[in-house]
């Protein structure tokens, strides 16, 4: 029986789901060989995909093999080396499962392979842009770029959302903007500068935070055409994050996300960006930055709430909704409580501390379901008023939780394993890098070695369902997924349904943070520090297994998460 493959494209990776369901007759079933046409060198010869793991313990300075000599043993994986020329072109997957007893005997099963092709998709497809950031400083293919001056690896990790924004104000006449932190002086205070029609710009500033303070001073001294806006009549924050693009005196299209602009949110910080060429979710975004603007009070602005429906844009369901609500309220939360108790197949979540409790039951409820999968990062920090209420001086911790596929197996990972400790082989996970050079907030005494609080990892704010499915359902946007998103901050989301090329970019850019978060848990559990070897501790789990039961877990038990997960392709 030959293998099943499914793809997620996005423009900077492509995921790939594979299935063997012969497996479950050969103990000697050694996981996949998956080749690409065309390869990665400039004559573009077919080439396998390189694993990193080996039959043997790794070596300080391994290098990695290809898959037909270290099979891949998992039932995906993703394709990291997409470049910015590939998009639009389209390659060929070829997936073998592969048998045998260990490195000098493997057998390629080419009778029962798959190719697939897979067109990588552009980042504006129709008129939707789409910008995700690597932001992962720790991946292997960071490590070239260790001794590369800081702009180089800024603009690796940014991956192009560094250009959302220039992108946006060359194409406009005017604008109108939201934004919780401006400080970046490398991309976008230089964009601002460049334009030359009329702006405006609502910013937050209350005394617990002016992060945005010297930005706007700069650009009140320069710039003449654009007014700047101070946002303070809020219960707690304006966290917005967007830009309304206009033409001709019309709003034509508008960008969101969950980016800040600073340096450290569009780099090191796992973050995204959407341009959507809409005149009327534009428009509806230039009515709340109006509001905005003009300092309107809570209780006046969150008058403004409910589901706005969006149709304009083709082979696309469109919602809006601008938050906050009155404080007795809770439309927005509920919808996405609604629509993951409504989900057919999988959950994924991808966000900086969420915590309201009817959603987050709702997501594991359906992770104890046997019907289901849930994938999720949450990344949190220690509230700094807690901490200091303890008489601690500073937060203890940022800590990134991963849920694989139930809540009882979640893994949390603390600030402490992000620079302690690497796997064999592999680069240490690091802080991060210094991006304050570029931050034209950043205040930091000459000599000092300090860079501030420990960095968020994952910035996101989005929740995927049925991303596996025809009928997948999306939620992005600036809010956390909290009370005070949904109650106390000015805040924007989508809704976004039907749009099955944006929902697999979702999808592959989740597991491609996903896999690599996981990976570091997985070492952690059964770090050489501990007892070595042996079945209470899965043996290690950066060596290759020799036999099919010792790495395929419980994929072909029928009734499993693992059988459910191979099945899906998730």
């Amino acid at each position: 029986m030959s293998i099943v493959v499914r793809s997620y494209a996005s423009p900077g990776c492509v995921l790939l789901a594979f299935d063997w369901p012969e497996g479950e007759n050969h103990p000697d079933f050694l996981g996949f060989a998956i080749q690409r046409n065309p390869g990665y060198s400039a004559g573009g010869a077919p080439q396998f995909l390189l694993n990193k793991l080996d039959f043997v313990p790794l070596a300080k300075d391994a290098k990695p093999k290809p898959s037909n000599q270290a099979p891949i043993q998992k039932f995906n994986w993703w394709d990291g080396g997409i470049k910015t020329g590939d998009r639009g072109k389209t390659f060929k997957y070829t997936v073998t499962p592969v048998r045998g007893t260990g490195p000098g005997d493997l057998a390629l099963q080419d009778g029962d392979a798959k190719t697939l092709a897979v067109r990588i998709p552009n980042v504006r497809e129709g008129q939707i842009a789409t910008y995700f950031n690597r932001a992962v400083v720790s991946s292997q293919s960071f490590l070239r770029l260790k001794s590369s001056d800081l702009k180089a690896q800024m603009t690796w990790l940014a991956n192009g959302l560094q250009e959302a924004v220039p992108t946006i104000l060359k194409d406009s006449d005017s604008f109108d903007c939201a934004i919780y932190h401006l400080s970046d002086k490398l991309w976008i205070l230089p964009a601002f500068d460049a334009f030359s029609g009329r702006g405006s710009i609502s910013y937050f500033d209350k005394p617990i935070d002016r992060k945005s303070a010297t930005a706007i001073a700069q650009l009140n001294k320069t710039k003449d055409n654009i007014s700047t806006h101070k946002r303070d009549a809020i219960s707690k924050l304006m966290h917005d994050k967007f830009i309304v693009s206009n033409k001709a005196g019309s709003a034509a299209a508008v960008l969101m996300g969950s980016t800040n602009f600073t340096p450290e949110a569009q780099t090191i910080q796992a973050n995204l960006l959407h341009i959507l060429h809409s005149p009327q979710l534009a428009d509806l975004y230039r009515q709340r930055a109006d509001l905005l603007a003009a300092n309107t009070p809570t209780k006046v602005i969150n008058k403004h709430v409910g589901w706005q429906e969006v149709t304009d844009v083709p082979g696309t369901k469109l919602r809006a909704y601008f938050l906050p609500e009155p404080a007795s309220k809770r439309e927005f939360l509920d919808t996405v409580t609604a629509a993951v108790k409504g989900a057919k197949s999988s959950v994924l979540f991808c966000m900086f501390t969420a915590s309201d409790p009817a959603l987050m039951d709702a997501i594991f409820a359906q992770g104890d379901s046997k019907d289901h999968l849930i994938y999720g990062l949450l990344n949190s920090v220690e509230d700094t008023d807690a901490a200091i209420a303890k008489g601690k001086k500073t937060p203890s911790a940022v800590a990134v939780e991963i849920f694989h596929r139930t809540k009882e197996k979640s893994d949390t990972i603390p600030f402490s394993a992000f620079f302690n400790a690497p796997p064999r082989g592999f680069l240490p996970e690091l802080r991060g890098i210094d991006t304050s050079k570029y931050d034209i907030s950043a205040k930091k005494a000459a000599g000092s070695k300090v860079k501030g609080p420990p960095p968020i990892h994952v910035h996101h704010k989005f929740i995927v369902v049925d991303g596996d499915t025809n009928e997948s359902t999306i939620y992005s946007g600036s809010p956390n997924f909290s009370k005070a998103s949904e109650n106390s901050n000015d805040e924007n989301v989508l809704e976004i349904k039907g749009n099955q090329t944006l929902s697999q970019v979702y999808v592959a850019e989740f597991m491609r943070l996903y896999n690599h978060y996981r990976a570091r848990a997985i070492w952690n559990k059964t770090h050489e520090k501990k007892p070595a070897g042996g079945a209470a501790n899965g043996g290690d789990p950066l060596v290759l297994k020799k036999s099919r039961d010792a790495w395929v877990a419980d994929a072909y038990v029928a009734g499993s998460k693992g059988f459910l997960a191979r099945r899906k392709g998730l």
